[in-house]
């Protein structure tokens, strides 16, 4: 992102929206400790031409009621549709990429004056500061219950007479409601890393073993009953690094051995490496290497 993130705070929030409340009243909620959105498509189109990217330095959740769009979050892009809750915590940049013209959101925002729940007890693993900001794709019902929250919430702070304490509990049962939902997505995403995990240690022990006869991806997927697609993606993803590669490393690593330490000619290497024809095990080192068989050996 070329241009300095502009802070969105809660005064930031009131110069903007503050000379459209007649036209957003019904849709836009903002006083000194906590601000709320119920919808309208106006309100991001608005935002938006701000002039992004921004940056908070509070806590906000919400929920994506109608359309998407994609919005790079800390330096990532977000694909957000129906359906999905969000949390942005403090120092979270913001940048809409492209946003729907339904797009609807309802959402609180605890500004730095908030009375924190957890002021004076346990932080919620979902708002310890160890995440920035986390999307989750919910369920009808687990959407329901936070959309509820969210309603009563707007019920109460319109009150003449707003009870500080009920809005305090019911931003709780929203930040219980949403650190429930975390932390099960959390689980579910170490479990799914740890069966990556498994299926990539397998896989780089049968490389090792047989990287010598066996130089395609095919042959390991079939080993492991996989589809070669679905190893591809999950060591690539255990481990930043893709599959064909870590073959080509192995490979290599023979290759240079045999260079190094025996008196192997270059043909007798690729023949009992499996290469097609000595032209073909040059070429193949070089591009990995930057050097012929005999030029790594002159070394």
């Amino acid at each position: 992102m070329g241009n300095q993130p502009k802070l969105l705070d809660a005064s930031r929030m009131r110069d903007i929206f503050m000379p459209h409340m007649s036209q957003m009243g019904d849709s836009v909620y903002l006083s000194r400790e906590l601000g709320m959105i119920h919808g309208n498509p106006a309100v991001f189109r608005l935002m938006v031409s701000q002039k992004p990217p921004f940056i908070i330095n509070d806590h906000r959740m919400g929920v994506i009621t109608r359309g998407e769009g994609e919005v790079n979050l800390n330096l990532v892009d977000r694909h957000l549709t129906a359906g999905t809750l969000m949390y942005l915590g403090p120092g979270t940049i913001i940048n809409p990429i492209r946003i729907a013209g339904d797009l609807e959101i309802q959402g609180v925002a605890l500004f730095a004056d908030f009375p924190m729940p957890f002021a004076t007890g346990p932080v919620l693993p979902a708002f310890n500061g160890q995440v920035r900001d986390f999307q989750i794709q919910a369920d009808a019902a687990e959407v329901q219950t936070a959309l509820h929250i969210l309603d009563t919430l707007w019920h109460v702070v319109h009150q003449p007479h707003c009870h500080q304490a009920t809005v305090t509990s019911l931003v709780w049962a929203l930040m219980n409601h949403y650190d429930g939902l975390f932390l099960r997505q959390a689980d579910t995403q170490s479990r799914s890393r740890s069966r990556e995990q498994a299926v990539f240690d397998r896989f780089i022990l049968l490389v090792n073993q047989e990287c010598s006869s066996q130089h395609q991806l095919g042959y390991y997927a079939q080993r492991l009953c996989l589809t070669q697609r679905y190893l591809s993606t999950v060591v690539r993803q255990a481990s930043g690094t893709p599959a064909k590669e870590w073959i080509d490393r192995a490979l290599v690593t023979r290759i240079k051995v045999e260079l190094r330490h025996s008196d192997k000619s270059a043909a007798q290497i690729a023949d009992e490496l499996h290469f097609a024809n000595p032209s073909f095990f040059s070429k193949y080192f070089k591009r990995l290497t930057g050097m012929t068989p005999s030029e790594y050996r002159g070394q």
